[in-house]
């Protein structure tokens, strides 16, 4: 059986479900039988963590980004000291 997300109609609430296809879900804060299933679409397979190697990929990502604001704001302060690039 697969996990379905749901929206209450009554309070808004949402919540996830383990339910039978097409089956229905009651409600968890008001306990209301009128609810709506929701699309949860899936994580492209491109986005999801795996191993080593990209978390190695995520730190020199972040080394670049950090040292590129670096730079920025070095040249920030050369232009606001009043010096030519």
């Amino acid at each position: 059986m697969p996990i379905y997300e749901f929206e209450c109609e009554e309070c808004g609430a949402r919540f996830e479900e383990l339910v039978a296809a097409g089956g229905a879900a009651a409600c968890q804060a008001c306990g209301s039988e009128r609810t709506r299933r929701l699309f949860s679409p899936v994580s492209p397979p491109g986005r999801q963590p795996r191993g080593a190697k990209v978390r190695s990929d995520e730190s020199q990502r972040r080394e670049r980004e950090a040292a590129r604001q670096d730079r920025l704001s070095e040249s920030r302060k050369r232009r606001a000291a009043g010096e030519r690039p």
